[in-house]
């Protein structure tokens, strides 16, 4: 058969889907001058095809089958997979519907489509539900898929084959490109399934149970890629990267017992962390950590199912990361139900003086599927599922109205980029009498962020 794998490119905003949010997908649009520039920049670097239409895509090309791959066009084929997503499902039931027209057999696979089919019912021949794999192994058997058709968690993810990047849009010999952010060309890579926490905010958890792969099946991916691609910059999607220690120090042996020439990113909890642990990380290759503070506050943290990692031991990696010369990205999320405008400007505040290299802030959204939006759903109003994109208030807070929660996002984004001191810490400028005149600026900055902020809303983002 010849089939059609669909990832569309989304015509508004940066829109990732594939992983984010654990495959709902994030919406990045310019509601402030830094977002304006930093949805640019992704959309400029960040665009990177699917690695779960890669895996799809290895697996149809395993069963003899015609693999097609599109962002945009509709064409010829027998049966049309699309990649579902929550922010962008709109253009994704249109093109079905077109697929459809043109005779393709049709279908949606993702968190979306497995958490509220009723969105895409109506513009399918089948939706599989759950983790994809199994039932599209299904279908490279010869069955025919139709309605909502269950695809078990498949147990060893050893047994899978590498994704087929080649198939899904990547040219031989890409090489890696430096950017602002992580490099263009970054491959991402699934060391593991799900999440072995339980933060009742996050859908990484609901579609499946954790699972890992062996440290030899994840060399052997990487040497493939190193082996396909110059110096590849792999970006390991997993949400807990270093749950187990002594297999990210076995997989770090591994790496440099190949020889294998790549740089890496990948996203962890501070707390599964240490020195020893870092400097062989380094080692075998890793550049840049993302990791989730969310908020400051470990009460909080602790009401929505999230441990609390220690301040100390936050500074303590990040400024070991720093001496290595490793990136460090902070995740921070503005809005819980016990958020108040100065716990807010807190966690903003932290977020400067923890001194990682980037941050991003989104809104809390409760996503369907998740206990959080059990929780909150008599407090949702909006109706509109595209908006539910982590930037868009769609629930009434008790203790902030439509206009400061919004506000604060905003402030977040310019306090955090819009200092000297943010560029002389990307720089990784070190002589003194350079940072001292970096921090009088900084304060001279700060007051006219609180100028500003008084004017809009008569009251600055200070704690």
């Amino acid at each position: 058969m010849r089939i059609v794998l669909a990832d569309l490119r989304s015509r508004h905003g940066f829109v990732n889907k594939d992983t984010a949010v654990g495959g709902y997908g994030q919406r990045m649009t310019g509601f402030c001058g830094v977002t304006k520039l930093a949805t640019f920049l992704r959309n400029r670097f960040q665009d990177a095809p699917s690695v779960q239409m890669a895996y799809l895509a290895a697996l149809l090309a395993r069963g003899g089958h015609e693999v097609v791959w599109t962002r945009s066009e509709v064409p010829d084929g027998d049966v049309a997979i699309v990649l579902s997503s929550l922010v962008d499902y709109r253009q994704e039931t249109a093109w079905a519907e077109m697929a459809r027209a043109r005779g393709l057999w049709t279908g949606f696979v993702g968190i979306a489509a497995s958490k509220l089919p009723n969105l895409f019912a109506p513009h399918a021949d089948f939706i599989l539900n759950g983790e994809p794999e199994e039932g599209v192994i299904r279908l490279a058997r010869g069955e025919t898929l139709e309605g909502f058709c269950k695809s078990e968690e498949i147990a060893d993810l050893d047994s899978l084959p590498f994704p087929r990047w080649d198939l899904v849009g990547v040219k031989p010999q890409r090489r890696a490109v430096a950017s602002f952010t992580r490099p263009l060309g970054a491959f991402s890579l699934l060391a593991s399934r799900s999440c072995p926490e339980f933060c009742t905010y996050c859908p990484h958890r609901i579609l499946s149970s954790y699972r890992s792969r062996s440290v030899g099946n994840i060399a052997d991916e990487l040497e493939q890629l190193c082996d396909d691609y110059p110096e590849p910059f792999v970006v390991f999607r997993d949400p807990l990267f270093s749950q187990d220690r002594e297999r990210i120090l076995a997989l770090c042996d591994e790496i440099r017992a190949r020889e294998l020439e790549l740089h890496w990113e990948c996203e962890t909890r501070l707390d599964r962390l240490d020195d020893e642990l870092l400097e062989k990380m380094h080692a075998a290759g890793l550049r840049a950590i993302t990791f989730g503070v969310e908020s400051l506050s470990p009460d909080t943290l602790k009401k929505v199912g999230r441990r609390p990692i220690p301040e100390a031991q936050q500074r303590r990696v990040v400024a070991k990361c720093r001496t290595l010369g490793i990136g460090t990205v902070g995740f921070y999320v503005l809005g819980f139900n016990t958020d108040t405008w100065d716990s807010i400007a807190a966690t903003i505040e932290y977020s400067i003086s923890l001194g990682s290299t980037l941050a991003q802030f989104k809104v809390l959204t409760p996503y369907p599927g998740t206990p959080l939006f059990k929780q909150m759903e008599k407090q949702i109003f909006e109706k509109d599922w595209e908006r539910f994109d982590g930037f868009t208030t769609t629930y009434k807070h008790p203790n902030l109205n439509e206009l400061e929660l919004p506000f604060l996002l905003a402030a977040a984004y310019t306090r955090f980029y819009l200092r000297p001191s943010f560029f002389s810490n990307f720089y990784r400028i070190k002589r003194q009498w350079l940072l001292e005149i970096v921090n009088r600026l900084d304060t001279k900055i700060s007051a006219i962020h609180s100028r500003k902020e008084l004017a809009a809303m008569s009251k600055v983002v200070e704690c």
